[in-house]
């Protein structure tokens, strides 16, 4: 069953403020993946695990309609609140159960959610749901993303960030080992679909103040499960290292802009034309 770790409202805005979410390139790759293993028309997405939406509406610009689901209610009513694609529609359920006919769906994306799922159970409801040829893309990221700024050394930036995800790891998921990389890599050697795609590092860029950096942070698991723990330990943690930062950068702002690296690994795959 779907591991629950991220219901609360807090949480909920937390991730819709903060939470990284894929580019429109990386998104496009997802697209043109489609394109080339099913053609168009592109009628209907459907995105589980989406959280509070924001991959939900990427893919809205390339689909005629996109169901999006999350076992959250707090996540799901964020993304109602927050929703500006008239062609979303978000549902409040779990991975392994989809609320779709068989044979109905284009494309199943999950994104930045798929190891917390009954990965076999997920799996097999996405093969029912998908069209002939409807695809699937399992996409996340690794927690190293790195920072830089043109007048600053990347390094001594690093090298603080470096230990700020090392006092998180303890506190990790038992469920997700050191990374999460291992698990979507073995269901894509379980997938039995001829055809797929197994990418190990796309770089995706993006400028964000600093305070935004530290709020992506804070917004996964591991910084939520030593919150729950030692709260006044965690907000210290984070004040540090917001500090150390700054200081390395020579700024008195947390809103300075910096640039953050993130590091994507994703599944593509595509199903048979016959079962």
């Amino acid at each position: 069953m779907t591991h629950r770790l991220f219901e609360g409202k807090q949480h909920a805005e937390a991730y819709l403020k903060f939470r990284v979410s894929p580019s429109d390139q990386l998104i496009q790759q997802v697209v043109d993946y489609v394109e080339k293993q099913k053609g168009r028309p592109f009628d209907l997405a459907l995105d589980v695990g989406c959280g509070s939406g924001q991959g939900s509406v990427l893919l809205a610009k390339h689909f005629a309609s996109v169901i999006a689901t999350d076992i959250s209610p707090a996540q799901i009513e964020m993304a109602v609140a927050h929703s500006s694609m008239p062609n979303v529609t978000y549902k409040v359920g779990v991975a392994e159960e989809l609320p779709m006919p068989t044979g109905s769906v284009d494309l199943v994306t999950a994104m930045s959610a798929f190891h917390w799922f009954d990965r076999p159970r997920f799996l097999q409801e996405a093969h029912r749901v998908l069209k002939p040829c409807g695809c699937l893309a399992l996409l996340n990221y690794t927690m190293n993303m790195e920072l830089n700024r043109a007048d600053c050394c990347s390094d001594t930036l690093n090298g603080i960030c470096e230990e700020f995800y090392a006092a998180l790891r303890p506190h990790v998921s038992v469920h997700l080992g050191t990374t999460s990389k291992p698990l979507y890599r073995e269901s894509y050697e379980a997938i039995p679909y001829p055809e797929k795609e197994w990418h190990d590092c796309v770089r995706v860029s993006k400028i964000v103040p600093l305070s935004g950096f530290i709020g992506m942070v804070e917004s996964f698991s591991s910084y939520q499960t030593l919150l729950k723990k030692d709260p006044e330990e965690a907000r210290r943690l984070s004040n540090q290292t917001t500090h150390r930062l700054m200081s390395a950068m020579k700024v008195t702002s947390s809103d300075t802009e910096v640039v953050v690296v993130v590091k994507y690994f994703y599944v593509l795959a595509c199903k048979p034309a016959e079962d």
